[in-house]
C-alpha cells in the first residue's frame, strides 16, 4: 500500500563485496570499484554503488510487496509523460538469492539537495526565489498526470485501484486517525478537536468538486530531489523516490515544501512558491481550502512524531491549533 505512512524500514544491514559484484553481474554493470550509504537515505534501504560501467544506486530489502514493480512503474511513466529527469533504466531483481532480499538498481543522479548548507551559503535572494518559483513549475508539471479515479496502483493489473471510498472521506479519515494517535504522546484538547472540524467542515466542498485526479508523489521533500545551476538556471537534475505516490489532489505535494521555508523563517520564499504553483494551475477553483487541509493534515503528522520522539523545537506549552495555526495562514497570490 502505497499510501501507508513509514515511520522505519527494512535496512539493508551487511553486504559484502561478492554479493555486490553478483549483483553487477546479474545486470552486465561491470567491475565492482566501491560502494556506500547514502547520505540522504533516511529510511535506510540506499547504497550508492560505483563500478568500471558506471555510478548505480542500489535500493533493496523492499517495504511492502510490489514496491519495486510500483517505483519502477511511476519512474517509466513521469519519463515518458514529462521532462523532469529520473533514474532510468530502473532495473529490478525479484530473486533474494543474493541478498536474501529483492532490490532494485538505478543509475545515479547528480546534483545538490536544496537544504544543505554548503547549498544555501552560495545562494543570492535572488537563487532562492527562483528556485522556489521552479520547484512550483516542477511539480506542475508532475500533476499535469491526471487519471479518471484517485486511488493506488495496482501492482498486478498495473491500473489503478481506486479507494472504497471518495478521496475527501479518505484523506479526512487519515486526519483524523492521526490525530487520535498523537493524543499518546501529547495533549489534544476538545478546543484542538473542534478546530480540525471546522478546518475540514470548511473545505468539504472544494474536495467534492474535485473533477479528476492527478499523480501525486507523496513525499516532495528537499531529500528526494537534486538541483544544478545551468545556463538557463536552476532547474531539478534528478527526482527519486516514488514508494508513497498515489493518484488524488496534486495540491497534497506542496505542504513540505512549504513548510521548510517556513521553519527556516523563509516566509517570502513559501509565499512565492505556492503564488507560482497556484498560478499556473489550469483550475484555481478551491485551491485555497484544499491546501489548507493537506497543510493540516502534513502538521499532524509533524506534530505528532516530534511529541513521541520527544525532539519538539517549538514552546512545548503551545496547544496544538496554536502551533499548527501559524503554517496554514500564508498570504499568496492566484
Amino acid at each position: 500500500m502505497t499510501t501507508t505512512i513509514y515511520f522505519s524500514s527494512n535496512r539493508l544491514g551487511e553486504v559484502t563485496n561478492d554479493q555486490m559484484q553478483r549483483m553487477l553481474n546479474r545486470f552486465d554493470l561491470g567491475r565492482l570499484l566501491s560502494y556506500e550509504k547514502t547520505a540522504e537515505g533516511v529510511l535506510g534501504q540506499t547504497l550508492y554503488v560505483s563500478s568500471t560501467a558506471g555510478q548505480f544506486v542500489l535500493k533493496g530489502n523492499p517495504l511492502f510487496l510490489g514496491q519495486w514493480i510500483e517505483e519502477k512503474f511511476m519512474v517509466e511513466q513521469i519519463q515518458t509523460r514529462t521532462s523532469i529527469p529520473v533514474p532510468t533504466p530502473y532495473l529490478v531483481d525479484h530473486m533474494e538469492d543474493i541478498f536474501g532480499w529483492s532490490y532494485a538498481v538505478m543509475p545515479r543522479l547528480y546534483g545538490q539537495h536544496i537544504h544543505t548548507p554548503e547549498l544555501q551559503a552560495k545562494l543570492t535572494s535572488l537563487d532562492k526565489q527562483q528556485m522556489a518559483e521552479m520547484l512550483a513549475t516542477v511539480l506542475l508539471e508532475l500533476h499535469s498526470w491526471k487519471v479518471k479515479n484517485s486511488g493506488e496502483l495496482d501492482t498486478t493489473t498495473l491500473a489503478i485501484r481506486p479507494f472504497e471510498v471518495s478521496y475527501r472521506v479518505w484523506l479526512y479519515g487519515r486526519i483524523r486517525y492521526w490525530l487520535e494517535d498523537a493524543k499518546k504522546y501529547s495533549n489534544i484538547s476538545v478546543q484542538d478537536m473542534e478546530w480540525v472540524e471546522e478546518i475540514l467542515e470548511g473545505s468539504r466542498q472544494a474536495f467534492d468538486q474535485l473533477e479528476a485526479a492527478t499523480f501525486v508523489m507523496g513525499d516532495f521533500k528537499p531529500q528526494n530531489f537534486l538541483v544544478q545551476n545551468g545556463y538557463k538556471g536552476w532547474r531539478v537534475s534528478g527526482l527519486f523516490d516514488f514508494t508513497t505516490a498515489y493518484f488524488g489532489d496534486g495540491v497534497a505535494d506542496l505542504p513540505k515544501i512549504t513548510t521548510m521555508y517556513l521553519e527556516n523563517g523563509e516566509e517570502e520564499l513559501a509565499k512565492g512558491f505556492l503564488t507560482a504553483y497556484a498560478q499556473g494551475m489550469e483550475a484555481k477553483e478551491g485551491f485555497t481550502e484544499r491546501f489548507r487541509v493537506h497543510m493540516l493534515h502534513q502538521q499532524v503528522l509533524n506534530w505528532g512524531c516530534a511529541k513521541a520522539m520527544k525532539l519538539v523545537t517549538w514552546d512545548d506549552k503551545l496547544s496544538f491549533a496554536d502551533w499548527a495555526q501559524k503554517f496554514m495562514d500564508i498570504e499568496y497570490k492566484q
